[in-house]
């Protein structure tokens, strides 16, 4: 019997296919290569190593602190574990904003340095020049719009963005731009159900949501939040779909408890000879 073939790797061509034939794109974070390696088997569309790294692994209250050799390191690792996914690295704060020239210079540092496939940036109508810079010189972006988290001061917190009719229509102009520039898609955080839904039929790329309703071509979530790893985070558009912190709590229990009571190792653990 012939050995199965590998996985036919997603690109950002196939995505935009997969919108034109109304297949749903399914989205996680993912920050190492075990769990890349898992997500990737289980048939996970794109892997985002998101800078929410800076607060699901490394304790931060925001994204604001994650640094582009911190997003290297973890996209590496993500990749490594990648056979099918499309892997996509989050450009963290400042490392965009400042010139089209040093977005160019640390985005191909990126994909130079991890074998990823794409970007993403947050913003709209002020980062579209920069998404027509890094996509002429062939480097995939994927944006974000609504609540970005590196501008959570200057909106205020973590809230529901696009309510006022004003902003909705900004978001709209701002999610045209974005795909006029190149982007291949757009992740829509935290707005009303019924704006993701006008924006989505707008568009001829994908949208992605988070909080965003259920009419958008993909969605994405916090990996530990999916898994119920980060039990402190609560928020209305999460859902959990396993408890493991409780279970991981319970494992850690049990081997102490059996290393204390000299039950750990026993005999089928421990090497005779």
């Amino acid at each position: 019997m012939a050995d199965a073939l590998p996985p036919k790797p997603v690109t950002v061509h196939e995505l935009l296919s997969m919108k034109e034939r109304g297949e749903r794109i399914v989205v996680l974070t993912c920050y190492d290569a075990l769990f890349a390696r898992l997500l990737d088997a289980a048939g996970v569309d794109v892997l985002l190593v998101g800078d929410s790294v800076n607060q699901v692994l490394a304790g931060e209250e925001t994204t604001l602190s994650a640094t582009l050799e911190q997003m290297i390191y973890h996209t590496k690792i993500v990749r490594r574990g990648a056979a099918r996914a499309l892997v996509v690295c989050d450009l963290p704060f400042l490392t965009y904003q400042i010139s089209a020239a040093d977005a160019i210079r640390n985005a191909g540092r990126v994909l130079q340095e991890t074998g990823c496939q794409a970007v993403k940036l947050e913003g709209g109508t002020p980062v579209a020049a920069t998404v027509r810079a890094l996509v002429d010189v062939g480097i995939p972006v994927m944006g974000h719009l609504g609540l970005t988290p590196q501008s959570v001061h200057a909106l205020g917190g973590y809230r529901v963005q696009g309510r006022e009719e004003r902003t909705a229509e900004r978001l709209k102009a701002e999610a045209k731009a974005l795909e006029e520039a190149g982007a291949f898609a757009v992740v829509l955080e935290l707005i009303p159900a019924p704006l993701a839904s006008q924006i989505t039929k707008a568009l001829t790329i994908p949208t992605i949501g988070v909080g965003a309703g259920p009419a958008c071509d993909g969605q994405v979530l916090v990996l530990h939040d999916v898994l119920g790893l980060n039990d402190r985070f609560t928020a209305k558009f999460v859902k959990h779909y396993a408890a493991l912190a409780e279970d991981v709590r319970e494992a850690v229990r049990l081997y102490a408890a059996e290393v204390r009571e000299g039950r750990y190792p026993g005999p089928e653990h421990s090497f005779s000879k």
